[in-house]
């Protein structure tokens, strides 16, 4: 029986990058790609129609390039301790990301996350097309996914903690029993139950009732 359900977003949160500002630099569209990316995190621009422009950017870009930039990925501190904590006192983690799996696929399942869903980038004949495949993973499909992991695992909603910084995280920590914004976006912290300055994610256990 899992006992609670700990929900991450990814980017900046997670982890210390931004990944579609780390696939721009390959592309050579890395500061542009950034400043859009700072007004979607902020509330000013739709998040669907923000990530459909960054992803354009990406045009052409082999698809090789996604484990040159997986090697500059670095874990947020407390990362690790704060999934193997969560583990060890029976509970589940899963991350939600408006990024890409290219890139969170092996993250995943390096720390050992029970669940994980992300967009996915189009690749025709090893390059990347501009566009995503499926639905988008926006603020609505976050909190849909904290809800359906939930659910399969039997655990009420008031058992459930959702952590982000962004405003396309803001449905999720709505959804969730306990919202934490972490190094978030003003709009972010108004709304959550609980800001944290430092980046550092150990600090969310002793919210948990475990070691911090």
């Amino acid at each position: 029986m899992t006992r609670f359900l700990v929900v991450l977003d990814v980017d900046s949160t997670l982890i210390e990058q931004e990944a579609i500002e780390l696939l721009a630099d390959e592309a050579g569209s890395g500061p542009a790609v950034a400043a859009i990316t700072d007004r979607a995190m902020a509330g000013e621009l739709d998040f669907a129609a923000s990530l459909a422009e960054r992803v354009a950017t990406l045009a052409g870009l082999d698809d090789g390039c996604c484990a040159r930039v997986g090697a500059r990925i670095t874990l947020t501190a407390g990362a690790r301790e704060l999934v193997e904590a969560v583990h060890a006192a029976g509970g589940a983690v899963g991350v939600v990301s408006g990024g890409f799996h290219e890139l969170l696929d092996p993250i995943a399942a390096e720390l050992g996350l029970d669940h994980h869903r992300a967009n996915r980038l189009e690749v025709v004949e090893g390059r990347f097309t501009g566009r995503t495949l499926g639905p988008v993973i926006d603020a609505e499909a976050k909190a849909i996914a904290l809800r359906e992991w939930a659910a399969e695992r039997g655990v009420p909603l008031a058992r459930t903690v959702a952590i982000g910084d962004g405003a396309n995280d803001l449905r999720m920590l709505e959804a969730a029993g306990l919202s934490v914004a972490f190094a978030a976006k003003p709009i972010v912290r108004e709304r959550a139950d609980v800001s944290l300055v430092r980046r550092d994610l150990r600090d969310v256990l002793p919210l948990l009732g475990l070691r911090g």
